[in-house]
């Protein structure tokens, strides 16, 4: 059982990749451990009528923008009931769904990441909008999010994904085991499966990159050879420590396997590959990835990750 619900605020605009979003969430967790706030940020007027409306002189003209917004109104309070009501036939409490809408304050991304610091585990987000101009806005503010959100772990949805199956990508920093743990907490008391997944590029030797396959120098390959090796070794140690973590945080042992990849050039291409090849529908990552210096910012491979995994939800984890 889980020691916790997993509170998920999960900000919708009204759009089909939204619905998606629910649908999604709908599935990841055991229907009495999660309480979910469904978010929407209002506008008033459409983004480019802002400073038209701070001019006296054109107010007057606006009563368009007016019926349009209601409109806009109308059809996210319609989206959220429909939004609440798949919660509730999946079998979540009426109570643990809950809708708040607000006006938008500073900025639709800000105002998420000011409501996701109210005691969150997680925030959801659909990658694009309702509409061409709309999936260019939306996904500007889940690109803004992750830079927000240095503190909470974020989930943005592409396409219609199934939430069976997880692919944790895993690099060899101190903030690895993190994400694990904050993992095993997610998916406890469910029967998710969990593949732990770490790529091996390309070794460095010296200035030049020599993969195992393409050594053009015989006194190279013992040295190439020997620190594949070695690296694999240390990755069958981390696989054994993460998944003693998740088996401590009651995810069961035959739920969880793990799988090394060598030799590639990229670790974000082939994260995502792997993940489609084998019908994963969720991609967790590490936010820092290899480097402290990206305390701040997402890591270069998930920054990749996130934009080649289009079709997929994606986890970036603090």
């Amino acid at each position: 059982m889980a020691k916790y619900k997993k509170k998920v605020l999960l900000a919708v605009d009204g759009s089909d990749q939204a619905f998606e979003a629910v649908r999604y969430v709908s599935q990841l967790f055991p229907t009495n451990q999660v309480n979910v706030v469904l978010f929407h940020v209002m506008s008033k007027i459409p983004d480019s009528f802002w400073d038209i409306e701070k001019n006296p002189a054109f107010r007057h003209k606006l009563a368009p923008v007016a019926a349009w917004a209601m409109q806009q109104q109308t059809a996210i309070q319609e989206f959220m009931e429909r939004s609440r009501q798949l919660f509730v036939e999946q079998g979540v409490p009426e109570e643990a769904v809950s809708i708040k809408s607000q006006e938008r304050q500073v900025g639709i991304a800000r105002d998420i990441a000011r409501e996701a610091q109210k005691d969150y585990d997680l925030v959801v987000v659909g990658r694009w909008g309702v509409s061409k101009l709309k999936d260019l806005v939306w996904g500007s503010i889940a690109n803004k999010l992750v830079g927000h959100l240095t503190h909470i772990p974020l989930c943005v949805v592409g396409g219609a994904p199934e939430a069976g199956k997880i692919l944790v990508a895993l690099d060899t920093s101190e903030e690895a085991m993190g994400t694990v743990d904050y993992l095993g907490t997610m998916v406890d008391g469910t029967d998710l499966k969990v593949t732990l997944f770490h790529v091996i590029r390309g070794l460095d030797l010296g200035s030049q990159r020599y993969d195992a396959s393409l050594v053009l120098h015989k006194e190279w390959e013992g040295e190439v050879r020997k620190q594949f090796r070695e690296a694999e070794r240390s990755t069958e140690a981390l696989f054994q420590e993460a998944a003693g973590h998740l088996e401590k945080a009651g995810v069961e042992g035959d739920r969880i396997s793990t799988k090394i990849v060598t030799g590639v050039a990229s670790r974000a291409k082939a994260i995502v590959e792997e993940a489609k090849n084998g019908d994963y529908g969720t991609i967790v990552v590490g936010r820092r990835g290899l480097s402290r210096v990206e305390e701040f910012f997402m890591g270069r491979v998930s920054s990749k990750v996130m934009q080649l995994a289009r079709e997929m939800a994606v986890w970036v984890v603090s």
